[in-house]
């Protein structure tokens, strides 16, 4: 089999038929967008081949990419401002009446006390006992961030 180099090099020299057919192979068996030009498919193509073999996008970035499509499709903009973003290997901590709490940042969620969790409103939750937002909770949002109802 050949390298990823050799692979990619070779899309250029790709028939339009063989191009199509590595489009299905590398789209989970999608047909290729009718009108989609050759450069964009091959492209696309790379993209996929090279997402196979080196990895894709951090779950975290793939969330918000997907937050900021479905924004930009009810609002017609985006936010970019969306406050801080937390790296993976970041720890949080919060002491709570008298405990000291430590949760860990993953790539693809939090991490606490020994379980995996997807967002931090949950660890709030079950800390407190209450509704908490996460982000508040660990200082993450001030107050004036609130919606005045």
């Amino acid at each position: 089999m050949a390298g990823i180099d050799e692979q990619l090099s070779g899309l250029v020299t790709l028939s339009q038929a063989q191009l199509r057919a590595e489009w299905r192979k590398y789209h989970k068996g999608q047909l290729m967008p009718l009108g989609l030009g050759r450069d964009l498919a091959s492209r696309a193509i790379a993209w996929k081949m090279q997402e196979r073999v080196r990895g894709g996008l951090a779950p975290a970035t793939s969330r918000e990419l997907k937050r900021l499509a479905k924004q930009l499709v009810e609002i017609g903009d985006i936010d970019l401002g969306k406050g801080p973003l937390l790296k993976p290997g970041t720890k949080l901590v919060r002491q709570w009446h008298g405990t000291i709490y430590h949760v860990l940042v993953l790539e693809d969620g939090f991490q606490f006390q020994d379980r995996h969790y997807r967002s931090l409103t949950p660890i709030a939750r079950e800390i407190t006992g209450a509704a908490w937002s996460g982000p508040r909770f660990f200082g993450l949002k001030d107050k004036s961030d609130a919606p005045t109802n």
